[in-house]
Order: C-alpha cells, then structure tokens, then sequence
C-alpha cells in the first residue's frame, strides 16, 4: 500500500511522542476520521524549534480539505502535504486489529504494514514468526511502504522495536 495521495501537515508545539501520538488519536476521533486515514508524526528540526508534527491522509480529497477546513476553525495551523516521507504511523488501515500475538504474515494481511524488518538483519523474519505486539504497533513510511521494525524477543517470538512506555530517560529521544 502506497502513501494516500491527499494529505495535510498539522504543526504543533509538542516535544513528545507520547503527547502527539494522543493528540493525533483525539483529532481523527473529534473529526469522525475512518479506518481507512492515515496518521502520522514528524520530527521537525527546523530553525530553533524541533518538535514532533502531524500529518493526515486519505485517498478522498474531499475527506482531507473537511479535515483542514475544521482544524483550521479550531485555531490549528495546517500545510499541504506531510512534512517528510518518513512519518510514523500512528493511525493506520487495521491498526485497531493488530492485538495480542500474531504471526508476521497476520500482521501484513490485517494491517496497511507491507512488511517487517527485524533490527540487524537483512532477511525478513518468516511469516510464521509470533510477533507480541502490546497493542502498540508503530511503522514507520519507508520507501513509499509501510515498515514495521522489530526484535527478537524471549521463545523465539518478535517484539516491535518502539515500546508502548519508554524509560523517562530515553522518552523523548
């Protein structure tokens, strides 16, 4: 699945993921998004005011200019296009699916992930592969797809690499 073709930037004050990723959840929900929107977050480092941004996307035209039109009632500052091609999927197609345990080839068939790349390797796991996802599955837009990276975990199963609740010291890193 390629990157919808419609899509707006929403800039924000935000340091953390965490807060973005909420913001961005609580957004699409108040704009009654659908299943089929993509959204993600940005790490902006231009100038002296780094921050993590948002973007929204969705093969409708008509369902991203409704989506800009009321941020920018709600007082959002709001760009066209996403801020960079490398955006962090918190909101994607089957998201809400992938809980519990699934096998990697599960994970592709429910999700608008295309694939998994386990951290220091350069094959692709089997997609028999357990992978325990802790309901906190976050792929990043790699070369126009969806690229969820993983680890190696206890009994022969995968984790993602980004954990659900960070360290403090190593939270907004």
């Amino acid at each position: 699945m390629t990157p919808p073709p419609y899509a707006i930037g929403i800039d924000t004050s935000l340091t953390a993921l965490r807060e973005a990723d909420r913001l961005l959840q609580d957004l699409a929900a108040g704009l009654g998004l659908a299943g089929d929107v993509f959204g993600c977050t940005h790490l902006v480092r231009d100038g002296d005011r780094p921050r993590v941004a948002l973007s929204l996307a969705a093969a409708s035209e008509a369902v991203v200019e409704g989506a800009r039109a009321r941020l920018t009632d709600q007082g959002h500052q709001v760009r066209d296009g996403v801020w960079d091609g490398a955006g962090r999927a918190v909101l994607y197609p089957g998201a809400a699916a992938l809980t519990g345990t699934l096998t990697v080839a599960e994970l592709v068939s429910r999700s608008a992930i295309r694939r998994v790349q386990v951290l220091g390797t350069a094959d692709r796991p089997d997609p028999a592969t357990p992978l325990v996802t802790r309901e906190f599955v976050r792929p990043h837009w790699r070369d126009g797809e969806l690229v969820l990276a993983a680890m190696p975990a206890v009994g022969g199963t995968l984790v993602p690499f980004e954990v659900p609740d960070p360290t403090p010291c190593c939270a907004d890193h």
